[in-house]
């Protein structure tokens, strides 16, 4: 029986090991959202989007960039592009659904007159649950038809799935999907599919390390002047086009 000079203790303990707790799940929380493709974890980025917009909206009709880290991370972007105007709204971590979630919010405001997605490596390469190339190609259309829903029917560029790494193990999945959004791109005249993984690959096939960074998943000035030369004559064949 716990004597009346010892409880005051008990309870202090008790109040400090709940509180503890509670900061503990509260630090724990936005992890695992993302772990299991949460959108409420990407709530901060798209608010700060939103905000930047309200006090420097862009002018509508750029090409829209948008998808994970790849896009985000992308500093040369408006310059590797010219004379096409973008607009990078990347949000790192995201996989292909984040995207289609909040289309309201950050695709349909601009008014593009184009968008290029890079999405699906971090879709397949999630480590608590995966998605497989099936459902990423899935994903790829319900991602289409609500962004036409928004905006109408204008072009749209896949970036491929790029070979990594850090994500050797997923290389198999991530070709399934990207052949899988390939032939959407040839029965759609909209969709152009931007084969980026072929010039990323060494000899033996594997990804070529020279165009990545240091972690084996982002990419390096190479790897982006690789993109840049893929993605640059889709975009300037897009603009001559009616």
């Amino acid at each position: 029986m716990k004597t009346p000079e010892k409880l005051p203790h008990l309870i202090i303990a008790a109040l400090i090991g709940a509180a503890l707790l509670f900061v503990g799940t509260k630090a724990l929380a936005p992890q695992t959202d993302r772990q299991f493709g949460g959108a409420a974890y990407f709530e901060n980025e798209i608010g700060a989007f939103e905000e930047q917009d309200r006090t420097d909206p862009p002018p509508p009709g750029k090409v829209l960039f948008i998808g994970s880290s790849s896009i985000r991370l992308w500093k040369t972007l408006d310059r590797d592009m010219q004379p096409v105007e973008v607009l990078n709204r990347g949000f790192g971590g995201s996989m292909l659904h984040h995207s289609t979630y909040f289309a309201d919010r950050i695709i349909a405001p601009y008014k593009p007159s184009a968008l290029v997605i890079y999405a699906g490596d971090n879709d397949i390469g999630n480590r608590t649950v995966p998605r497989s190339a099936a459902q990423v190609a899935k994903d790829f259309d319900e991602f289409i038809a609500k962004v036409r829903s928004a905006v109408g029917d204008i072009p749209f560029v896949y970036i491929a799935i790029k070979p990594s790494i850090s994500r050797a193990a997923q290389w198999p999945e991530m070709q399934r999907a990207n052949a899988m959004i390939a032939e959407r791109a040839k029965s759609d005249p909209k969709i152009y599919f931007a084969d980026v993984a072929s010039g990323m690959l060494d000899a033996q096939g594997k990804a070529n390390e020279e165009m990545l960074l240091s972690d084996g998943l982002h990419m390096n000035a190479k790897g982006y002047a690789l993109w840049t030369s893929v993605i640059r004559p889709i975009l300037m064949d897009i603009s001559k086009k009616p």
